[in-house]
């Protein structure tokens, strides 16, 4: 199968090309850059504020992977919904069979924050013009590169013993890299999840500071933290910004989200795609030693 992945040299989308063409898919990376992509799969000129440039992108395609977000940008949701429209409407004229979008977990009755309002808005743009969407909503996805994980790592390695803003107690359900990819894989030409949403999530329910306790423990360090109430978002996130390489946007944005539990509400994905999940120590562990392979190389 022809398909296109919007996003290929992110997080997930450098290891989603090489799962697509291990199973036998031709894969399109799609690149503001084609000159300069090493990665797998072929790359070809699109960009999600360009139109004209995904219709080109996309044609030929029967599905196409949508893993584009804008947090570092004050102005995400205006730039998210901007995109996810133009994607809609070229992937409508190519006449591309599904999209395949990576969203996130967040219980809709609850005030969701604006990070995860928008994702649901680019759930319902992508939608709009009539090709089948499977949303895939997440939680933190732990894994060498993600700003949810390299935030929570650096926090214990950096600061053995810290106050931490109250959403350090909110819960939620990581999930490891890999897995997502799994249940991207899984879902592609899979016709029960054909214009679904589908919750993804590890094994276990872990609060943030529980999360951190893991890391620690696993690291051998030591690490003390005293929730605090009264740090705002604003000075949460220049707090973070102190302690960790996240820039301030994106870690408002990131905070914001975090006081909105986000766990698995319905599993699903489990009968559709059967397999055991991670344990979140095994994602720990399977990201650190990402990290050591890397810098070593």
């Amino acid at each position: 199968m022809k398909v296109l992945v919007a996003g290929a040299s992110g997080f997930v989308g450098r290891r989603l090309c090489p799962a697509l063409e291990a199973q036998g898919h031709e894969v399109l990376a799609m690149t503001r850059r084609p000159e300069a992509h090493t990665g797998p799969g072929r790359a070809v000129y699109g960009d999600v504020q360009d139109s004209d440039s995904l219709v080109t992108a996309l044609a030929g395609c029967r599905a196409a992977y949508y893993l584009v977000h804008s947090l570092d940008d004050a102005d995400f949701a205006r730039r998210d919904d901007r995109a996810a429209r133009a994607f809609a409407d070229a992937a409508a004229e190519a006449g591309v069979g599904r999209i395949v979008y990576l969203g996130g977990l967040g219980d809709d009755r609850d005030d969701l924050s604006e990070h995860l309002r928008s994702r649901r808005e680019v759930e319902q743009v992508l939608a709009s013009t009539g090709v089948p969407v499977t949303t895939l909503r997440a939680g933190i996805i732990v894994g060498y590169g993600g700003i949810s994980w390299e935030m929570t790592r650096q926090l214990v390695e950096h600061l053995p013993a810290t106050i931490c803003p109250r959403w350090v107690r909110t819960r939620t359900q990581p999930i490891a890299v890999a897995d997502v990819v799994r249940y991207l894989l899984g879902v592609l030409d899979l016709p029960e999840a054909a214009g679904r949403t589908l919750d993804i999530g590890g094994p276990e329910v872990l609060a943030y500071l529980d999360m951190m306790r893991r890391v620690a423990v696993i690291e051998g360090r030591t690490m003390f933290v005293v929730p605090v109430p009264l740090l705002t978002p604003s000075l949460s996130s220049r707090w973070l910004s102190l302690v960790t390489d996240v820039d301030v946007p994106t870690g408002r944005s990131l905070i914001d989200s975090m006081s909105n539990e986000v766990v698995v509400r319905d599993d699903a994905i489990r009968r559709l795609v059967p397999f055991e999940p991670m344990s979140y120590d095994d994602a720990v562990l399977a990201a650190l030693g990402e990290r050591a392979r890397a810098a070593r190389s």
